[in-house]
């Protein structure tokens, strides 16, 4: 009884408010068709088919869309992985042991009322291993984490910007 009683409470705290899922402001933005590029990194080529894969995940499940061909689309996001950076945060005998990945990725849109673009730097935070390959294994890792967090950062953008469009 009790648990019904706070999903109801819930429910009417949630419908009461005017809440929105990010879903129904992204389609403010977006149509429900998109095309999804990503332009590959010279330098590292391997998180092109991840950034592609999250992206066009992405669309199916927070943008509640569809990924077409680009004849076929009617919104577009171009994303662009642009670099990163290393900071050292901890040392252990002379030895970096923390450091810091700045990851740099470019996005452009073409929605509904026009072209947009957005620069999104995310920041992760790991360890360094003694060994060069675990050590690179990590840092494709913190590149990933990093991608991800960007994803989700411009997800935020496209939501607020939906939610400034319906005001207008």
């Amino acid at each position: 009884m009790r648990g019904i009683l706070s999903t109801m409470g819930l429910l009417l705290v949630l419908t009461a408010c005017g809440y929105k899922p990010s879903s129904h402001l992204i389609r403010n933005v977006f149509s429900d068709t998109v095309y999804v590029k990503v332009k590959v990194d010279r330098v590292e080529p391997e998180n092109a088919p991840f950034v592609k894969d999250e992206m066009n995940r992405l669309v199916y499940t927070r943008f509640k869309g569809r990924v077409t061909s680009k004849e076929e689309a009617e919104s577009e996001i171009t994303i662009a992985y642009t670099g990163s950076s290393y900071y050292p945060l901890a040392y252990k005998d002379g030895y970096v042991t923390r450091y810091r990945a700045n990851i740099h990725v470019h996005f452009d849109m073409v929605t509904k009322d026009g072209k947009m673009s957005k620069d999104i730097s995310s920041i992760v935070e790991s360890d360094i291993q003694a060994s060069s390959l675990t050590s690179s294994t990590l840092r494709t890792e913190a590149i990933r984490k990093g991608l991800e967090k960007a994803l989700d950062e411009f997800l935020a953008y496209v939501s607020a910007r939906g939610m400034l469009d319906k005001s207008k």
